[in-house]
């Protein structure tokens, strides 16, 4: 079977409702988010157009989350995000917050298996497991602030060799990024 064929089709019609191909049923946002967390392969097309809204329909998810509870992501976060809107480097930035996010994924996925054979299926294992996890809550923090630290640094890194390659390319063309226009 193709990976197309495996695509779980969402159709969104125009009085906003979504109907799940699959299941011939009406969904909402929350069976929706069921799929993310049940990593369902699935793509959320306009019923009418045919347009893919796919990223904006887990936009939408993302707003209601941080609308309730606590949220994950600070005003300055996504500040920050938005500034990188139209940037040259918006492309990178996508990219770096993805790769970044995969590799948190990996090191829970890693740290799961790891606390699953340590607690194993004994019983109260859940109320074991939320008990080691609290305790763990300070080193992880300086473990993620430790990570994140490297990666600002191959960042900055990344950049300053991006501006050097810019200036070495503009200079080739006998201009000096350097200096400052004197009109």
């Amino acid at each position: 079977m193709r990976k197309q064929d495996q695509i779980r089709l969402i159709k969104k019609y125009p009085n906003r409702r979504l109907y799940d191909t699959r299941t011939s049923t009406y969904i909402t946002l929350v069976d929706v988010k069921e799929l993310v967390l049940a990593n369902e392969d699935f793509q959320v097309i306009d019923a009418k157009t045919g347009d893919d809204l796919t990223r904006s329909i887990l936009l939408q998810i993302i707003l209601e989350e941080e609308s309730a509870g606590i949220p994950m992501f600070s005003a300055e976060a996504l500040a920050n995000v938005i500034r990188f809107y139209g940037n040259a480097m918006q492309g990178m930035m996508g990219t770096y917050l993805e790769k970044n996010i995969q590799a948190f994924m990996d090191m829970q996925g890693k740290l799961q298996e790891q606390s699953q054979a340590f607690v194993g299926s004994k019983p109260g294992s859940q109320e074991a497991w939320t008990q080691f996890m609290a305790g763990q809550a300070p080193m992880m923090q300086n473990l993620m602030s430790n990570y994140i630290d490297q990666s600002k640094k191959v960042f900055m890194q990344m950049e300053e060799q991006m501006q050097n390659n810019a200036k070495s390319m503009l200079s080739s063309f006998g201009l000096n990024p350097d200096q400052k226009d004197k009109k």
